[in-house]
Order: C-alpha cells, then structure tokens, then sequence
C-alpha cells in the first residue's frame, strides 16, 4: 500500500461502458486515488482511454494487476461472468477489490468472497452508485425527517423504450454470461429497497422476454416484503412506451412522487466531469412533489453524488473505515434476486430466510 503522502494506485479491468464513463473518471476525480493502469486488449478501447487519460498504462491480462508489482485497488468494470474469477484471484493475491454490479451469479458466490476477503483482511466493496442518485439521497432526506410518516409502499422504476435488442453479453441468452434486466437494473432497484427498508422476507416477480429477437428478460416486476412491513414494488423495462414516475412513495402522512433520472450518467455519457460546484444539480423544473390529498408542494432535488463513492473507498483503504457497499449487503441483494427469478419461474412467492 502506498504511503499517506502518496496517491494510491488503482487497476480499471474494462474499459467499455462501465470502465470508460463511470469508473474512469470517477477514479480520477478523487482525491487519494490515481489511474495506473488498465486492463484490456483491445486496440480501440486503448486508444480511447489513452485519449482521455494519458499518463494511463496498460495491461493485456487482468492478472498483471496483482502479479510483480501489485496496484493498491483493483477495480474489475468487466462482463459479469468475470467477477466472481478475478475477484477471488485478486484477493488471493492480496489486492483489495472493487466489482462492479452485480457482485456474483448466486448469493453463495458472493458470501464466499465476502468470506475470503474477511479472512484476508482486504477491502471487497461493490459498486452500487444508485445510492448516490439525487432523488435516492433526497428520499434518504425525507425518511430521516419524517415527512411522509409511516411508510407503507415504495414504488420504484427504472424503465426505458428500446424495442430493439442491442445485442452484446448483458442481452446474451447464455446463463453463464448472467446478462438480462433483472440481474442488471434490478440490481440497482433491489440494492435500494434493502437500503432504505431493510432486510426482505418474501419476493414475488413477474418476469417477460418481450421484444422479438429477446434472448433474455426484458420487463420485470419484483414485489418485495420487507421485514419492517413495508411492500416494494420494482419494475425494470426497456419495453415502456410511457415512463410511469422514477419513485411513487407512499406514508401514512404524506407521498412523495419523483419522475426523471438524475443527470450524472448523461453528464458522464456526455464527456462532462466531476468537479463544478453544480454537479449532480437538476433544474428545478424537475423537482418531486410531496405532500397528500390537494396539499402537494414541490421539493428541492438534493445534488447527486457519485463521486462520493470512490471517496470512500479511498476513506476505508486508508483509514481502514467501513466500504461504502459491502460484499454482505451485495449478497442479501442477490438472495433476493435469486428468490425473484424462482418466482418468476414458478409462478409462486418465495420466502427469504434471513441469514444470522
């Protein structure tokens, strides 16, 4: 490990969609943490992270990263069937780890690398931005307050009009590649429900290959019970003519209706950076409603925050304080989305145990 005068060295694996906008610049937009290196082979995708980060190196195998001269933090942005593979290398080589969502293929993976990096004293953390979405944090904000009472039911969205496959491995039939939306977005809308409301007791979803050409889930419905007693209801589509609102929370004093995404993924799609004092801001135009009955007001749309993740992972690797998203709750996340596709499957509700 780097001293404390000295940034700490990260390894990117990947440089597509997640490595290129997100990982990326995040990276370098964090204080404590440099790109060094990434890893991939292809001739393109160098050019273009040369492009945008010159001073990066490369590697042509994921494994140079933790074999000689180990980076400090290796980061692995590549397809999901890799994760589970390099991530138990990396932490067998004594490199802490990032893994882009979702963690694993299974709950049991996943505890199993909890485990191994527990035993190994290294950071295993999973990159779950959601949690830093402007209407996420400004929802966080009005639970803490109280300003919907009770809350009985959490409706959350992430849906799109794409009535054509695009192809590649996240839409690839094959169960090793553990492509489709359920294991895709609906990492992002299970990861948050658990956030917000705690462990889930019983799952039932409805999940369809809708689009001709499909090879795998492309509209699906997940109602989560959560131990608390509050229903989350998680719809994750590319088949929706109509985007219904991102979130529709309901109390026993008031509700809270947000429509539209947060504006850092475009911005990172975009070329734009971390940094400006008005990242992560929407118009106001944009903002969610609150309030019950005929008295409805809206309200101030808390700045997004991405980049608040890689500072705390650079936070726990120094400090040795608590990774933003841990291996455990990527797991319970994943027992949930195991217990979501049996139910699919099956046509029944699936009761989650909780673990000890």
């Amino acid at each position: 490990m780097s001293s404390p005068a000295t940034p700490l060295r990260v390894g990117l694996v990947g440089y597509g969609l997640a490595g290129s906008v997100f990982h990326a610049p995040l990276i370098t937009a964090t204080d404590g943490l440099v790109l060094d290196t990434v890893a991939t082979s292809n001739p393109e995708r160098r050019e273009q992270a040369r492009a945008e980060h010159p001073d990066v190196r490369f590697a042509d195998s994921p494994e140079e990263l933790w074999t000689g001269d180990p980076v400090d933090l290796v980061v692995l942005a590549s397809p999901n069937r890799t994760h589970v593979p390099l991530a138990t290398a990396a932490l067998r080589a004594g490199v802490p780890v990032v893994v882009d969502k979702p963690l694993a293929g299974t709950a049991a993976e996943a505890y199993e690398l909890a485990a191994l990096a527990k035993d190994r004293g290294l950071l295993l953390s999973v990159f779950q931005n959601r949690r830093w979405d402007n209407d996420f944090l400004t929802l966080r904000r009005l639970l803490d307050d109280g300003g919907l009472g009770t809350v009985q039911r959490f409706e959350s969205r992430f849906e799109r009009w794409r009535p054509q496959p695009k192809g590649g491995w996240r839409e690839s039939g094959d169960p090793a590649e553990i492509g489709g939306l359920l294991y895709d977005l609906g990492s992002h809308l299970v990861d948050q429900a658990l956030t917000l409301f705690g462990p889930a007791v019983r799952v039932y979803a409805e999940s369809d290959t809708r689009r001709p050409g499909a090879q795998v889930d492309d509209d699906t419905f997940i109602a989560i019970t959560h131990a608390g007693g509050v229903r989350s209801h998680l719809w994750a589509s590319a088949t929706t003519a109509q985007l219904g609102p991102r979130f529709r929370v309901l109390g026993s004093t008031a509700g809270y209706v947000k429509h539209g995404l947060d504006p850092q993924e475009a911005d990172l799609r975009d070329g734009l950076r971390p940094g400006p004092a008005d990242w992560g801001t929407e118009p106001e135009s944009a903002r969610g409603t609150l309030g019950a009955g005929d008295s409805v007001h809206p309200v101030p749309t808390l700045p997004g925050d991405y980049p608040a993740y890689y500072a705390a992972v650079a936070a726990a690797l120094r400090d040795g304080t608590a990774p933003p998203v841990t291996a455990l709750e990527a797991a319970a996340a994943l027992e949930v989305l195991e217990a979501a596709r049996r139910s699919a499957r099956e046509g029944i509700t699936v009761e989650v145990e909780a673990r000890a």
